[in-house]
């Protein structure tokens, strides 16, 4: 939407006086169920939160970026010669990693990058000023949110029409090759088309959209941040993803295809995702293949991964079974989680919840199996099931990338609501952590 720079004094003071600027917001996301499984394929159910990224844009007369953040305290400006900044996305990634404040800056400056270059559209230089209440750091999509703002305000600005899941995919496009951390489209899918009040089911092959999902009333699913930094750029993250699609090479080699088909991705088995594989016929066929292995190995006997963001170390030592495992039986976990949560009534709720609840708790447990777990949030979910069914707490899980971050919790009515509360301030005491963010 339009604003001008004098209906606020921050907008003032960085634009200048009587200034025609653009502004976009878009929220953060909870994952509920789903999580790291998008990248094989899986159905993921998101609901937005109420915490935004607000970016505010204009015209600079200068051909460079400009850009202020007003959620960082150290080296919160930079400036961004367009003519030093390359066009490549990996050159623009290496350049951006060397210059002061280029860490944070480059999904903004990822985002202009790739709507210039896919819309083949010269921009010139643009002020642009980022407010965001969405914590980093805590599994909540920040960086999606910041991303979805930043691409709205521009398309807006140039009058560029985005059709569909376009927008997203730019987003991920700039998260994946300009920033340089690998994540799936679910975050960038879930901040632009989510709802606050909703679950958004999206089936990520790559982004099949299903209506969203009434949630119940008196039915909440809350968070509860950890203090645990999460970053989807993190080791761990890249190599549990690297190990699925170890898997799926397996998988597809077991069943006939050769190192070159794979590299050629000809005809993949299972359209190309793990998720499309049936716990059973996984058990049957499949699982016994698979062993933990040092990824040197897998290139000897293997070769190669259909991910393009999957990179194989050669002296890492991939846990390729439950890392396959996985998103196999998340995708049926999910899809079970849907179908009860459509059809709780005021009479079954009591019925349904705790098969609901187990779902998240299987889920949190697989996310342990592939090294994603983390301590502090095993807590949150060890508290949850203590206070248990009969103070309205029906499940708990890890969320997102995992590795800390938030804890998805689900709730019935007010004795839920209170009870959540008081598993968080036993955490946030326990833990001596003053900053932490309750989610509703």
């Amino acid at each position: 939407m339009k604003v001008n720079s004098d209906s606020s004094d921050i907008l003032q003071k960085f634009f200048g006086l009587n200034q025609v600027l653009i502004q976009a917001t878009s929220p953060g996301r909870m994952d509920v169920m789903g999580g790291i499984a998008d990248y094989s394929g899986s159905l993921v159910l998101q609901k937005s939160i109420s915490q935004k990224a607000t970016i505010t844009i204009g015209i600079r007369n200068y051909n460079q970026l400009r850009i202020k953040s007003l959620d960082i305290s150290f080296q919160n400006e930079i400036y961004i010669d367009l003519d030093e900044l390359p066009i490549n996305y990996q050159e623009a990634q290496k350049y951006l990693k060397n210059i002061k404040g280029g860490d944070w800056a480059a999904y903004i400056i990822g985002c202009y990058l790739v709507l210039s270059n896919e819309k083949k559209i010269k921009f010139g230089g643009l002020d642009i000023l980022i407010q965001s209440d969405v914590p980093v750091g805590k599994g909540v999509s920040s960086s999606a949110a910041l991303e979805v703002a930043t691409l709205k305000a521009i398309a807006e600005l140039f009058n560029i029409e985005l059709i569909n899941s376009q927008l997203p995919k730019f987003a991920q496009k700039a998260e994946n090759l300009v920033v340089g951390a690998p994540c799936g489209l679910m975050d960038q899918l879930a901040s632009y088309f989510g709802d606050n009040n909703k679950l958004l089911p999206i089936l990520c092959q790559p982004d099949q959209l299903y209506d969203l999902v009434d949630i119940p009333q008196d039915l909440y699913f809350v968070g509860i941040d950890s203090g645990v930094k999460h970053a989807v750029s993190g080791a761990s993250y890249s190599e549990v993803r690297t190990a699925a699609f170890m898997g799926y090479s397996i998988i597809a080699q077991r069943i006939g295809l050769s190192k070159d088909d794979l590299d050629k991705q000809t005809e993949l088995p299972f359209n190309g995702f793990l998720s499309n594989i049936s716990p059973s016929l996984f058990e049957a066929n499949f699982e016994r293949s698979l062993n933990s292995m040092y990824g040197k190995d897998f290139i000897q006997d293997f070769g190669v991964v259909t991910d393009k963001l999957s990179v194989i170390k050669p002296d890492a030592f991939y846990n390729i079974k439950a890392c396959t495992k996985h998103p196999i039986y998340e995708n049926h976990r999910v899809k079970s989680f849907v179908q009860l949560l459509k059809s709780i009534t005021k009479t079954n709720f009591s019925d349904i919840l705790p098969i609901m609840g187990e779902l998240m708790f299987q889920s949190h447990e697989s996310y342990n199996n592939c090294g994603l777990g983390n301590e502090m949030t095993d807590k949150i979910v060890s508290m949850a099931r203590k206070k248990g069914i009969e103070n309205e707490i029906y499940g708990a899980k890890i969320t997102g990338g995992g590795s800390g971050g938030t804890v998805c919790i689900m709730i019935y009515g007010e004795k839920g609501l209170e009870s959540a509360n008081q598993i968080f301030e036993e955490y946030k005491n326990l833990t001596n952590q003053n900053s932490l963010v309750f989610f509703e």
